[in-house]
């Protein structure tokens, strides 16, 4: 099971070179990263975006563009486009998100007639590094659907699980989070996430373990988790976190990036090729951690040959 970013960087290093079609990717973060992965041997660049713009920093960053391709565009929403399309049509092997805000970005992706659509719930999900347990926790949905119902929410976990089982882990405990431990009626998160449990308990989640609900603490402390006497093989020892809605995630990740200085990444689950989503304030580095997950995805998928579980309603 891989249980950090290094043994992320360790798997792709020795796999094909693959190519992400980079949507806005003229900005000097967004080009230090496919620089590094480029150096690395993970992934060359097609890049997207105002050609001026891009080869203008390229230079100040002595990126070789030697055999890197440059699709000129006009607008963020005009890069969007013609970089999903790319990966529509194979001619790049996974996508990534430059210097543009999500909501255009995402426009292009679920396009219906060049976007990734697979007829399955996309969803987000973020990997952080927690050395102390010797882990990549996942954090899901932060970053694309806004408030999901109790239908969403079960896909979301199953997306989840699909990417888990790719890193190695093949039943992973998954923690529904709410404010509070406890079901409380004043509280939709907690009653979510006591309906999700049920549906567990009765084997409608298969290849995973799905508890709650979980205040933070004791979904990642099995301490605290004792103390205030909850048992069960989930909690504490949480491999996957479903939070109530965007805000949440968004708020947990970011914290423990720019407040703690954790390691992150974030990729999009659910489409038909790997989405790299990061934030527009993401270092070149979170955004190189990113690609190595995205291509590890490419390479699983297209050899393994997973797909994503179905929840049994």
């Amino acid at each position: 099971m891989i249980t950090s970013f290094d043994e992320v960087f360790d798997r792709v290093k020795s796999e094909p070179t693959r190519q992400v079609a980079v949507a806005a990717a003229g900005q000097r973060e967004v080009l230090e990263s496919v620089k590094q992965a480029q150096e690395r041997g993970i992934a060359t660049g097609l890049l997207v975006g105002d050609q001026d713009d891009i080869e203008r920093i390229a230079d100040e960053i002595d990126m070789e563009l030697d055999g890197v391709g440059i699709i000129n565009a006009p607008d963020d929403l005009s890069a969007a486009h013609l970089a999903t399309q790319a990966v529509h049509e194979h001619r790049a092997d996974l996508l990534m998100k430059g210097y543009l805000h999500t909501d255009d970005f995402l426009r292009a992706v679920l396009d219906k007639e060049t976007g990734l659509r697979t007829g399955s719930i996309m969803s987000h999900v973020f990997l952080i590094e927690v050395p102390e347990q010797q882990k990549l926790l996942m954090v899901t949905d932060g970053a694309m659907n806004i408030a999901p119902d109790l239908q969403m929410k079960a896909a979301i976990i199953m997306n989840a699980v699909y990417l888990a089982h790719l890193l190695g882990n093949p039943c992973p405990r998954v923690g529904v989070l709410a404010a509070i431990e406890l079901v409380n009626p004043n509280m939709p998160a907690t009653l979510d996430a006591a309906a999700l449990g049920a549906m567990a308990r009765r084997g409608q989640f298969p290849k995973c373990t799905v508890d709650g609900p979980f205040a933070m603490d004791n979904a990642i402390s099995v301490a605290a988790a004792q103390i205030k006497g909850i048992g069960g093989e989930v909690a504490g020892r949480c491999d996957i976190l479903l939070v109530p809605n965007i805000e949440a995630g968004n708020i947990l990740v970011k914290t423990f990036s720019f407040l703690c200085g954790g390691k992150s990444a974030g990729v999009l689950i659910g489409a038909q090729a790997p989405v790299v989503l990061t934030s527009r304030a993401d270092s070149a580095e979170a955004r190189l951690r990113s690609i190595a997950l995205g291509v590890l995805m490419h390479n699983m998928q297209r050899y393994s040959r997973l797909k994503i579980g179905r929840v049994h309603f």
